[in-house]
C-alpha cells in the first residue's frame, strides 16, 4: 500500500506539479546567472518562468490530446456522448474532478479550453474551473494540519458547493454562447469528415496539432502578461502588509480579504503560510478562509487569461458567483468558528 502511495505522488509531482521543472529552472538560475535565492527579484524571475513553461505545456498537451480524440467523432456525436453529463450532477463531477488535480487558478484555464474545445457543456467546465484551485486532497491534509479536520473537510465541502452552484447558474443562464469562437469552433473538422469517411492518423495529428498552434497564437501574450503580474505581485508584495489590512477584526473583514486577496496570484499551498500567521494575529478563520479562496480562485492573472477565452458578460458573471460565494463561505465559518474550532 505504501509502495502505491509514493508512486502517485511521485506521479502527482512529475506530471502535474511539475517539481522537475520548478527545480531545473531554479538551479539554472542560480548555476548559470549566478542569482542569489530567496530574494525578491529571484521569486519574481523562477516563478514568471516556472509559470510560463508550465502552462505552455499544459495547454499544448491537453489541446492537442482533446483535438486528436475529437477527430473521431462528429460534432453531433460527440454531444450524444457528452450530453448524459448535463444538469447538477454532471457539474458536480467537474467540481469532484478539479478537487484530484492540484493546479493554481492561470494553470486551469488550459484544462477549461481543452474541456470546451472537447465538447463537455458550459456548466461542468466551469465548475471544473472553480473547483481545481480551490480544493486538492494534498491541500486538505495542509489545512487539516494547520486548522484540524473539521474546518479542512467544511472547507472542501463549502468550496465544492460553490463549485456546483457556480457551474449550474452559468448552465441554467445558457451563457456558452459567451465563450470565444476561437475556443469552440469545430469547422476544420467537419470538413474533414465530409470530406473523407475515414481519415488517416497523419491527418489527425495533423489536426490536432493546427488546433494547438491556433489556440496559442491566440492566447500567448495573455499568458505572459497575465503571469508576469502574478510573478511581480509573487516577489514584491509582503505578507506584513496582508496582515496590517486584515489584522483588526470589524464587520467587512471577509468583505476586505476577499478584495486584497483578488489581486495576487498563488496556489492555496503558497497562502496557507500567510493564513496561519493571520490566524496567529487574531483574524478570524472565515476572513482567513475568504481571503485563500480569493487567492486561488479569483487572481488577477488568472482573470487576464479568461478574458482572452470568454466574453465579458460571462466574466463578471462568473467572478460575481466565486466572490458571493467566498464572502458567505467567511461569514459562515466567523459565526460558527465556535462550532468547528
Amino acid at each position: 500500500m505504501r509502495f502505491i502511495v509514493d508512486f502517485f505522488i511521485w506521479l502527482n509531482d512529475i506530471l502535474l506539479k511539475m517539481t522537475w521543472l520548478e527545480n531545473l529552472i531554479m538551479k539554472l538560475l542560480v548555476d548559470v546567472f549566478g542569482m542569489t535565492q530567496d530574494t525578491y527579484i529571484f521569486n519574481a524571475v523562477s516563478f514568471f518562468f516556472f509559470d510560463v513553461i508550465k502552462i505552455f505545456i499544459l495547454l499544448s498537451a491537453l489541446i492537442y490530446l482533446s483535438s486528436y480524440i475529437q477527430s473521431y467523432f462528429t460534432p453531433e456525436k460527440t454531444k450524444k456522448v457528452l450530453s448524459r453529463f448535463n444538469g447538477v450532477f454532471g457539474n458536480l463531477i467537474g467540481a469532484l474532478l478539479g478537487t484530484v488535480t492540484p493546479f493554481c487558478s492561470c494553470s486551469s484555464i488550459p484544462i477549461f479550453i481543452g474541456f470546451t474545445k472537447a465538447g463537455l457543456p458550459i456548466g461542468v467546465t466551469f465548475s471544473f474551473l472553480i473547483s481545481s484551485p480551490l480544493v486538492d486532497l494534498a491541500s486538505v491534509l495542509m489545512l487539516a494540519s494547520i486548522f484540524g479536520w473539521k474546518v479542512a473537510l467544511v472547507y472542501v465541502v463549502l468550496g465544492i458547493v460553490i463549485a456546483v452552484i457556480g457551474g449550474t447558474f452559468i448552465d441554467l443562464f445558457h451563457m456558452e454562447k459567451y465563450v470565444e469562437s476561437f475556443v469552440t469552433e469545430t469547422e476544420q473538422l467537419d470538413e474533414v469528415v465530409e470530406e473523407v469517411e475515414e481519415i488517416t492518423k497523419q491527418e489527425r495529428r495533423q489536426y490536432a496539432w493546427d488546433q494547438v498552434k491556433e489556440v496559442i497564437n491566440k492566447v500567448w501574450i495573455y499568458i505572459l502578461f497575465g503571469v508576469g503580474i502574478g510573478a511581480m505581485i509573487h516577489g514584491y508584495l509582503k505578507p506584513e502588509w496582508v496582515e496590517k489590512v486584515l489584522g483588526s477584526k470589524n464587520p467587512f473583514s471577509v468583505i476586505i480579504a476577499t478584495v486584497v486577496g483578488v489581486p495576487m496570484y498563488a496556489d492555496i499551498f503558497g497562502t496557507l503560510p500567510i493564513a496561519k500567521a493571520l490566524v496567529l494575529k487574531g483574524v478570524g478563520i472565515g476572513t482567513v478562509l475568504a481571503f485563500m479562496m480569493a487567492v486561488t480562485a479569483l487572481s488577477l492573472p488568472s482573470l487576464v487569461l479568461l478574458k482572452k477565452v470568454v466574453k465579458w458578460k460571462l466574466l463578471l458573471t462568473f467572478m460575481g458567483i466565486v466572490i458571493v460565494g467566498i464572502m458567505i463561505t467567511g461569514y459562515l465559518f466567523n459565526f460558527y468558528e465556535y462550532l468547528i474550532i
